[in-house]
């Protein structure tokens, strides 16, 4: 499958989010207000 996916150029579509925005995530796929998936920036993590 995921040759598949590489060979006609398909991938998930993201929304990428800070360390700080997790609970307003998480907030928002309860109320199946999600239309990406959710990618956490590591670096935003980091002090």
């Amino acid at each position: 499958m995921l040759d598949f996916c590489a060979e006609h150029g398909l991938g998930a579509e993201i929304e990428v989010i800070d360390g700080d925005q997790i609970n307003e995530a998480y907030d928002r796929v309860v109320a199946s207000d999600v239309r990406y998936r959710f990618v956490i920036d590591i670096a935003s993590l980091r002090g």
